[in-house]
């Protein structure tokens, strides 16, 4: 990835970062909106987006690419239901999402993404990253995307543990994020927090450094 590409992604800031659980996947966000990087435009700006019943996207760049890549798939979600008449797997909306980042490589959307979900019937958790350009990584642990993601690289790797209940997923996923965001000025200023399971999603919010 070019160096222009790199100022676009962390324009506007942010930071996103999912984890597996026990039959239970965990999608947090911060809630920075900045601009050129120096000045913050608000505090109330979370990146998750709900696609369905347990199937959420996070996603971090330019927020005006946020916004249109997050109304756009929701479209395709859809028209992929209607079609279809049933819901959308999580490894099915990843090639969706992929597939539409791939074809506008000559004039990308300067966003990267983190599908979040669990699998019908067996409730597996399934974490999938994507770049601009729709290339895929499928992760067993979890997945980091954003201006901090060397810092949430380094707070999940001795934080995350196999086969964590909800209540222990959301806080091992809250400290790596706030302490993450905490060494990084282009992201932070409080969280969101989504915890799905199969029975329910619950969302929290998290207050964090406004400084």
């Amino acid at each position: 990835m070019n160096g222009d590409a790199d100022k676009l992604l962390a324009y506007n800031g942010g930071a996103v970062v999912a984890m597996a659980g026990k039959q239970c996947v965990a999608l947090a966000s911060d809630m920075r909106f900045g601009r050129d990087q120096f000045q913050t435009v608000s505090s109330q700006f979370p990146k998750l987006y709900c696609l369905g019943p347990r199937l959420y996207l996070g996603l971090t760049g330019l927020i005006s690419d946020i916004q249109t890549v997050s109304e756009t798939m929701q479209y395709h979600v859809n028209l992929y239901e209607l079609n279809e008449r049933r819901q959308v797997k999580p490894h099915v909306f990843t090639s969706m999402l992929s597939n539409h980042l791939y074809a506008k490589r000559f004039g990308p959307f300067y966003v990267e993404s983190i599908v979040a979900g669990l699998q019908p019937k067996t409730y597996e958790p399934y974490l999938a990253s994507l770049d601009i350009l729709g290339g895929t990584t499928v992760s067993k642990n979890f997945s980091v995307t954003g201006t901090c993601k060397a810092q949430l690289y380094g707070m999940c790797e001795p934080l995350w543990k196999t086969d964590l209940d909800s209540m222990n997923l959301f806080e091992v996923l809250s400290q790596a994020l706030l302490n993450a965001v905490d060494r990084d000025a282009l992201s932070g200023w409080g969280a969101t927090v989504c915890i799905i399971e199969p029975d329910r999603v619950t969302l929290r919010t998290l207050k964090a450094r406004m400084d």
